[in-house]
């Protein structure tokens, strides 16, 4: 199996994000799950595909061009796809992936979340989306879009179709029965 990771280029506040990441990087290698992510070796992207490697997983990134100019591309991955946009990257990713796992992170990480969100409502896949919901990060999201749920923008089981845990392990097992809801008009 392989997992897209969404994370942070930024470590996060103190360690407890990048012991997050790092336990995710260790549990993938140890369950032999191949690690797909976007390509850097900064934040907590870089202490996952670390740990994974460390623990002699696969990671494979898919980075742009732009990004590796600025030398933030690992140049220790199992493989690294450079590519000419973000666009092209989330295509990338995506292609590569079985599953999405949502890491904490800032406006990019939630930008790949939404974006592959919207395209499972959409039926464009069917891959399962978990949000590692470390310390409580995701708490406020889940209660923004109980709102947007409430107001009449969201149907439950597309909002109930993310998996939430604080459990790398659960949010795992969780994939291999995942079966995805409706598609929207369908």
């Amino acid at each position: 199996m392989r997992v897209c990771v969404f994370c942070g280029s930024s470590p996060g506040k103190g360690t407890f994000y990048r012991d997050a990441a790092h336990e995710v990087g260790t549990l993938f290698a140890e369950r032999g799950v191949e690690l797909v992510y976007g390509g850097a070796s900064v934040g907590t992207m870089g202490v996952l595909a670390d740990a994974v490697l460390a623990g002699g997983g696969a990671a494979h990134g898919v980075i742009p061009q732009k990004l590796v100019d600025r030398e933030v591309a690992h140049d220790g991955l199992t493989s690294l796809t450079v590519v000419a946009d973000l666009h092209e990257r989330k295509a990338g990713m995506s292609a590569l992936a079985d599953a999405y796992l949502v890491l904490p992170g800032g406006a990019g990480t939630l930008e790949e979340l939404f974006e592959v969100w919207t395209w499972a409502q959409l039926g464009l896949h069917a891959k399962p989306i978990a949000l590692l919901d470390v310390g409580g990060f995701y708490q406020p999201m889940l209660r923004f879009l109980e709102n947007i749920a409430a107001e009449g923008f969201l149907a439950d089981d597309f909002r109930e179709m993310l998996i939430v845990t604080a459990d790398v392990a659960e949010a795992l097992d969780r994939f291999t029965d995942y079966r995805p809801p409706r598609t929207k008009w369908a």
